[in-house]
C-alpha cells in the first residue's frame, strides 16, 4: 500500500495543523541528525512554530555554526564586491606575469633564431 499524495497548502483545521507540524518537525530534525552523522556535516536547524515557539537542533554548537555561516557570508560578500586593493594586487600580478611571458617569448625567439642560423 502506498501513501497518497497530498496537496501542499495551508491546513485549515488548527488541531490537524498542529499535529502535522509536530510530526514533520520531528522528521525534519531526524533528517538533520542523520545528515550530520552520515556525512560528518555541521548542521544547525531552527524552526519557529506559528506561536513563535523556537525548536532547534545543532550537531555541534549552534553558536559556532552561526559564526561559521556568518564568516562564509563575509567571504562571499568580499568575492562579489572586491575592494580597490584587491584590484591593485591583481593588476600587479597580471603585469608581472605579462612581463615574464614577454621575456620568455623573447628568449624563445632568440633561441629559435640561433638554431636556424646554425
Amino acid at each position: 500500500m502506498t501513501r497518497k499524495k497530498i496537496q501542499i497548502k495551508k491546513i485549515d483545521n488548527i488541531s490537524s495543523r498542529q499535529v502535522t507540524f509536530s510530526k514533520r518537525r520531528k522528521g525534519l530534525f531526524k533528517k538533520a541528525q542523520e545528515l550530520s552523522t552520515l556525512c560528518d556535516a555541521d548542521v544547525a536547524l531552527m524552526v519557529f512554530s506559528a506561536t513563535n515557539k523556537l525548536f532547534e537542533y545543532a550537531s555541534s554548537s549552534m553558536q559556532q555554526v552561526i559564526e561559521r555561516r556568518n564568516g562564509c557570508s563575509e567571504n562571499h560578500r568580499l568575492m562579489d564586491h572586491p575592494s580597490a586593493d584587491q584590484f591593485q594586487v591583481e593588476s600587479e600580478s597580471s603585469n608581472t606575469l605579462r612581463k615574464k611571458l614577454e621575456d620568455k617569448s623573447r628568449e624563445l625567439r632568440y633561441t629559435a633564431n640561433t638554431f636556424s642560423t646554425n
